[in-house]
């Protein structure tokens, strides 16, 4: 379901930072806790500061809980820009990812579960993503009913990003995730947990559509930048990591043409 942009944040009033470009600010891995509340706001009050967009690839939360998202809406206010994102693993830890979708939509998130929606004519498509490995090492459909139900997971997550994606008739996509969709931004974690990162099936409906951007996080210790197999830049805006990398400004910008 194409959303328009307006219905999101303060679009109708925001101007855009710098003429004839779009600045999209992105991070994920918030893990906004019952202690969280104002740990951020001069975060999203720098990033109001130089983009038009914040996304957000999401662990928006800690445990899962809907005032953990009550408090992470009050201090996105601050941001004074649409905000669009996706969920992660731990806003579904306590069974109330349904809750916490229509807490952030109530104000005025986009939250992407193989939607879209378009902000100053940059088309966003995005969905949590899911694990399963990558390559050759990816976890096929067979043997145990139990592994046959996950793979379906990692698979239904791929089909809804590329129906979404293909929705899009924007000059511009990005596709929003959680899991990586590459091994290369996942580096430098632990390597016996890397299949649980991501996955490679993520990947393919990415390399048949012209991207010019994909978000995700997940990975607090892994690489910043990597590629697709057809040169789709790809980054891992996990606060975590981008704290360690550039405390001064831990997300991350891109500026697209419009």
């Amino acid at each position: 379901m194409v959303q328009p942009a307006s219905q999101f944040g303060n679009d109708f009033a925001h101007e855009m930072k710098k003429d004839g470009a779009v600045v999209i600010a992105a991070l994920g891995d918030l893990h906004y806790g019952r202690s969280s509340q104002g740990q951020l706001q001069g975060l999203f009050s720098q990033i109001a500061g130089v983009a038009d967009v914040l996304v957000l690839c999401g662990d928006l939360t800690d445990f899962g809980l809907p005032e953990e998202a009550t408090l992470l809406a009050k201090d996105l206010a601050l941001a004074k820009v649409p905000v669009v994102g996706v969920l992660g693993n731990h806003d579904f830890e306590g069974g109330k990812q349904d809750e916490i979708k229509r807490v952030l939509q109530d104000a005025g998130v986009a939250i992407l579960d193989g939607d879209t929606t378009e902000v100053h004519g940059v088309g966003f498509a995005g969905v949590k993503g899911f694990a399963g490995g990558f390559g050759r090492g990816t976890l096929g459909p067979w043997g145990e009913d139990t592994v046959k139900r996950f793979v379906h997971e990692a698979v239904n997550e791929a089909l809804k990003l590329e129906t979404a994606i293909a929705r899009l008739r924007t000059r511009h996509k990005i596709a929003v995730l959680h899991y990586a969709p590459i091994r290369a931004t996942v580096e430098g974690e632990p390597g016996e947990i890397l299949p649980f990162l991501g996955t490679s099936r993520l990947e393919e409906p990415i390399n048949r559509y012209e991207i010019a951007a994909v978000f995700h996080g997940h990975a607090h210790n892994g690489q910043p930048h990597g590629v697709t197999a057809r040169n789709t830049p790809v980054y891992n805006v996990a606060l975590p990591l981008l704290r360690k990398l550039t405390p001064e400004q831990p997300f991350c910008t891109l500026t697209l043409p419009v």
